[in-house]
């Protein structure tokens, strides 16, 4: 039983290791000239399909969703914005930064189609962009 438990934390650890450093990867190895263009870091996001809509659920905890901008280009959804340090690290003791600040910038491919309406809403700390594709309607 012990060694059943050892072996799932340590196959837990070694996901999540795996998972930080493609973050990491992404973050960090892109064409010398994209650097300059493009902010320090991608937020995590989920992409749904329906069929009427596309859900775009982006993790953005602590970021003001007015504050993030989310326009189509191309068959790409792009989502750019900056998440501010709280003021409270002026003057606090830092124990551990691990969420992402500055500026965000993701570029997603959306499913093939048209899309006629958008919303977007805050869920649990994320970002809902939905796209209705052209052509259908809510019923």
């Amino acid at each position: 039983m012990a060694r059943d438990v050892a072996r799932d934390w340590m196959w837990s650890e070694a996901c999540e290791m795996l998972s930080r450093a493609e973050r990491m990867h992404r973050e960090l190895f892109r064409p010398a000239g994209m650097q300059a263009r493009q902010p320090a870091w991608e937020p995590p996001v989920d992409i749904l399909e329906t069929d009427v809509e596309v859900l775009v659920l982006v993790a953005l905890p602590g970021v003001d969703p007015d504050a993030a901008q989310a326009a189509i280009e191309d068959g790409e959804l792009v989502i750019a914005g900056t998440r501010a340090y709280p003021p409270e690290l002026r003057t606090a003791a830092i124990h551990r930064l691990e969420l992402p600040q500055g500026r965000f910038y993701r570029r997603l491919r959306l499913p093939a189609g048209r899309y006629s309406g958008v919303r977007r809403a805050v869920v649990h700390g994320c970002l809902a962009i939905t796209l209705q594709k052209a052509g259908t309607s809510r019923g």
